[in-house]
């Protein structure tokens, strides 16, 4: 039976997502949201999906509701009317938790990666067998038939909390959203709660100091580099400009080697947890090999373009690990280039909290400019903190730029340049692809 659905904020990115895998799976599917062009609207509107200014007059009592986290009676008609009107919703962790159990639920969590290795779980397991999923960069496929349902199993505010899927990757612990959780022990306590309601198997990062006190009902198998303490193993790796390869063994028993298309030690990470969890879930290795090789990557997870002869990453890092992360995958895929990172740090929480790990973080780069901050619609800014005082942390001597003005990045030759937040940095990016366009329009 086909329902209609109506999404409240239909453009966050793990709600488009929900939108078309519901679509795709022949259910009828509107939404409403703010004027605003997002990226995710893209699929929405290439789908035929409806997407409504707010209008109580969406609201109807014969559609299943669901609404997005941002939004309250005090912010918007909608959630306002329904209110009013005795007229139910669930979030959309409330609704994925129960819709999850018609199908065998793998999920990805982490403080970082689990983005990447959802696509990378989505890809392999979907070019094996019938699945539907859903990705946090706002991709999602749905069929009616799947035997498999991916997705990506977000610890913000505990949402994972009404999840019990049968499988789980966990990629790292660590303090992140200090909006929100006091204290790393509060983050690992969030994650320890969540391990307990995976039911068939949890994939560790088993050089995570965190994750390894995670207990669990499930068997627990740990990944990583090291032979000692892991049942995964990722070892022989051959980091190249193409790609990575490397080999992979379980207990001592060699599982092959393996090839990705992708840059960084944590992509080699992600994808031995992929492999750890289809080898045990029981999937064909060979058709896992075949498929890790064609894993595109995810929305705005080093996304490259080159304008003009410019090499240009879009990278949604926003935490000090993930910088890290990025910057080493730079490095390898470009070892001869300057790397520049333009980084806009999110949120005043997280700049006050991390200051320090920011910059230690930053210095990876051979050059670094900073953004505005950032700031979310959940907090005020009360003056603590200023972008000028992390670049007086950068050893590299940070300068500041204006989204109006980005000439002083043309200070540099033979640069790949490395755009990184979760803010509006793209912005800063549009007006640095300008500049090169411009530049080369005027010499011609």
């Amino acid at each position: 039976m086909t329902k209609t659905y109506h999404f409240i904020g239909i453009k966050g990115s793990g709600m488009s997502a929900l939108a078309l895998m519901l679509h795709q799976m022949g259910h009828k599917v509107q939404g409403s949201d703010v004027d605003k062009y997002y990226f995710t609207q893209r699929g929405l509107e290439q789908a035929g999906i409806s997407i409504l200014p707010f209008d109580e007059k969406n609201i109807q009592p014969d559609f299943e509701i669901i609404a997005g986290n941002a939004f309250r009676p005090d912010n918007n008609v909608e959630i306002a009317y329904a209110d009013a009107n005795g007229i139910g919703y669930k979030r959309y962790h409330e609704f994925l938790g129960g819709f999850m159990r018609d199908f065998v639920s793998l999920g990805v969590a982490g403080a970082h990666g689990k983005t990447s290795t959802t696509g990378i779980l989505s890809h392999v397991l979907s070019n094996i067998t019938d699945t539907s999923y859903l990705i946090g960069d706002g991709t999602g496929r749905g069929s009616a038939n799947a035997k498999y349902f991916v997705f990506e199993s977000d610890e913000y505010e505990r949402h994972f909390m009404p999840y019990h899927p049968e499988y789980s990757i966990i990629t790292n612990i660590d303090f992140d959203h200090p909006d929100y959780f006091t204290s790393l022990e509060d983050v690992f306590n969030a994650f320890n709660d969540y391990a307990k309601q995976i039911t068939k198997g949890l994939f560790i990062y088993g050089e995570d100091e965190q994750l390894r006190r995670i207990t669990s009902k499930a068997p627990i198998y740990y990944y990583g580099f090291k032979e000692e303490g892991n049942d995964f193993v990722a070892h022989d790796l051959l980091r190249s400009t193409s790609g990575s390869g490397f080999k992979v063994s379980f207990r001592g028993q060699e599982l092959g080697e393996f090839q990705i298309p992708s840059f960084g030690r944590h992509n080699i990470m992600n994808a031995t947890a992929v492999i750890g969890l289809l080898y045990t879930a029981g999937l064909d290795l060979n058709l896992v090999r075949e498929h890790l090789k064609t894993f595109g990557g995810v929305k705005r997870r080093f996304t490259e373009k080159i304008v003009n002869d410019t090499v240009i990453i879009d990278d949604f890092a926003h935490h000090p690990t993930e910088i890290i992360a990025t910057l080493d995958a730079a490095r390898q895929k470009y070892p001869s280039k300057e790397i520049v990172a333009i980084f806009q740090p999110h949120t005043f929480t997280r700049t006050i909290a991390l200051l320090d790990e920011f910059a230690e973080a930053l210095n990876q780069a051979d050059s670094v400019y900073l953004a505005q901050i950032y700031g979310s619609a959940r907090e005020v800014d009360n003056g603590d903190v200023k972008v000028e005082d992390l670049a007086e942390k950068i050893v590299k001597r940070a300068k500041v730029i204006d989204v109006d003005n980005v000439s002083p990045l043309l200070d540099h030759t033979n640069a790949v340049y490395v755009f990184m937040g979760a803010g509006d940095i793209q912005t800063y990016e549009y007006s640095f692809e300008r500049l090169l366009s411009n530049l080369t329009s005027n010499v011609q």
